[in-house]
């Protein structure tokens, strides 16, 4: 995954949003033929883990309606609710539950896919090699993340679905948990990337590249001690391609949280057609986008 691309992708989409300022319209034709023709624009912004899968949604839904546009932005799951339920924008790209007060404000949830967040380290981290063998507890996940460490550790300055996931998998909220803030899924890579010895987490699409599957280069993924044993057993090692944990997922054999279901979100029942035929959309023939973007299909 090109991390440069992805970030100034997300700039130029973040500037059009700020400048659009609005949720946007769309409407059904006639074309010269009398056959109806989708029209119109929509606006999504929200959780960095959904946003490589939206823009191949997006890319592949203008094309079987040329004359619909999807402009995207990713800033975190938590924008993305502020900005749905402000009309901001259409959909909302969410990487967690909802919460009650945000469906007490009409947020309605429909689930698109479904992934998982991972701890991460720097690929030299001299801890790793240990953890290969004994995997990550519950119990040294809290005590990292709680400061109990010697480790530079990294969470997320952003409100978002990723940190809230893994502190539920902690027994804790995001605001709980210690460390460096960072921003956005890009940043913590990159930063533990140049951090030997860093740790911090990431949603996988992250933490794997896009093309080869393999760990993004400068990371290693941390395995979890899935049955509590203090060792790995052969059936808790699934994290050499996101192809293994991809499937390990599916099987519910990754404990969740950290896996869990990703959401687009409304602002109450849409009524915009262009919304309305490009949720169908996603939940039905995007599907088949989702696991070669390294998620598993609802």
């Amino acid at each position: 995954m090109n991390m440069k691309k992805k970030t100034i992708g997300i700039i130029a989409l973040g500037a059009f949003l700020l400048l659009a300022g609005c949720s946007s319209k769309g409407e059904v034709k006639r074309d010269a033929h009398g056959r109806e023709v989708l029209s119109g624009y929509i606006t999504l912004s929200g959780a960095f883990a959904l946003y490589p899968l939206a823009i191949q949604w997006a890319d592949e839904f203008h094309r079987l309606h040329p004359e619909v546009d999807i402009d995207i932005s990713a800033g975190g799951a938590g924008k993305g609710i502020t900005d749905v339920l402000a009309d901001q924008v259409d959909i909302a790209m969410v990487s967690r539950e909802l919460k009650p007060q945000e469906k007490e404000r009409g947020a309605f949830a429909f689930a698109v896919a479904k992934d998982a967040v991972v701890a991460t380290v720097n690929v030299n981290n001299p801890i790793y090699k240990e953890l290969l063998k004994t995997g990550l507890s519950k119990q040294q996940a809290q005590e990292i993340w709680e400061g109990k460490t010697k480790l530079n550790v990294y969470t997320r300055s952003d409100a978002c679905g990723a940190a809230e996931t893994w502190a539920a998998f902690l027994g804790k909220k995001q605001e709980d948990l210690k460390g460096t803030g960072v921003f956005g899924d890009p940043g913590v890579a990159e930063t533990l990337q140049k951090d030997v010895n860093g740790i911090g987490f990431n949603n996988i699409g992250y933490a794997y590249h896009d093309k080869t599957h393999k760990p993004t280069k400068g990371i290693a993924i941390v395995p979890i001690d899935v049955n509590g044993n203090g060792k790995m057993d052969e059936e808790e090692k699934f994290y050499g391609t996101l192809d293994e944990l991809m499937e390990a997922i599916a099987k519910e054999k990754y404990p969740a949280p950290p896996a869990r279901n990703l959401y687009l979100v409304t602002a109450g029942k849409p009524k915009n057609p262009v919304v309305v035929e490009f949720l169908k959309y996603v939940r039905t023939k995007g599907q088949r986008l989702n696991a070669p973007a390294g998620f598993v299909h609802i």
